[in-house]
């Protein structure tokens, strides 16, 4: 008995531990990129449901280690509760854990069709460049369309997960992705914001950092003229129109007017209410046509 308990307190102490790795994504990747891939495949049947939400956790799980072994120091001043920089797992054995993730993502992936298999080898191949190669440190613009382009593949392969045959993507869905892409590669560094000491302590050059005046003012205008945009392209009405307006004017006005760290982590939560509102505009879109 006491050897079950044991047993049982170290599971449930690694499953924390793993928890721990994509607790801060569960809110800004998983459920966005779950709604996205709800409204743009369209889902084909209920239980596809948690399948998309495994495949897009065990993946963002894969970025999550990879990312967290490099930059302990810095998550010990910006978010001292991720599993190394807490201590709750060595560098060494989170090495481990990210090697053994990537042929476990290929291989779930494979099974549900060789498109999603492609799809996650892209998402496998940004992860080196963007956290082993150092991408994560380069000029802000260029860690910007990294992240943009990856956040595709995660918007890709939930939506092939989510579909009907798992191997083809509807122009909806194609034209939902590029849109995502483009708001991404444009407002996606309200991100950095919330992250600039520990940035400024590792020396990385994020725009908030080489320009924090210009960098809050490109916010409310990016997610303003993308609200227009969406409002034409997915032809929406008059209320569905203002919601979005409104949010976007909102998570701009906070970004102006409230300038420190805590302010700037709710302002980022609700940058993603906005976002999580754009990628369900696909589903209007169906809906009224």
């Amino acid at each position: 008995m006491e050897r079950a308990r044991t047993a049982l307190a170290s599971l449930a102490h690694h499953a924390h531990t793993i928890h721990l790795f994509t607790k801060s994504d569960i809110k800004t990747t998983i459920l966005p990129v779950t709604v996205f891939a709800l409204v743009a495949a369209p889902l084909c049947s209920l239980h596809r449901l948690p399948h998309i939400v495994f495949w897009v956790w065990l993946h963002i799980l894969q970025f999550d280690v990879s990312n967290q072994c490099l930059s302990p120091e810095e998550d010990r001043l910006n978010k001292s509760d991720r599993p190394v920089a807490a201590g709750r797992i060595s560098v060494q054995h989170a090495v481990i854990l990210r090697w053994t993730l990537l042929p476990i993502c290929l291989l779930i992936s494979w099974s549900y069709s060789p498109q999603v298999l492609y799809v996650s080898a892209a998402m496998a191949v940004l992860t080196i460049i963007y956290n082993e190669c150092q991408a994560h440190a380069a000029h802000w613009s260029v860690r910007n369309l990294l992240n943009a382009v990856g956040y595709a593949t995660f918007e890709a392969g939930a939506t092939l997960v989510a579909g009907a045959s798992c191997s083809r993507l509807e122009p909806v869905a194609v034209l939902a992705i590029c849109l995502s892409t483009g708001i991404m590669a444009s407002t996606y560094h309200v991100q950095d914001f919330k992250d600039v000491d520990g940035d400024r302590l590792i020396g990385r050059r994020t725009l908030p950092i080489v320009s924090p005046q210009h960098a809050r003012k490109t916010v409310i205008t990016g997610l303003m003229a993308w609200s227009v945009a969406l409002t034409l392209i997915w032809k929406l009405d008059a209320l569905a129109s203002a919601v979005l307006l409104f949010l976007g004017a909102t998570v701009g006005g906070r970004f102006l007017l409230y300038r420190n760290i805590r302010a700037d982590q709710v302002s980022f939560y609700l940058y993603n209410v906005w976002l999580s509102y754009t990628f369900a505009l696909p589903a209007y879109w169906r809906l009224t046509t």
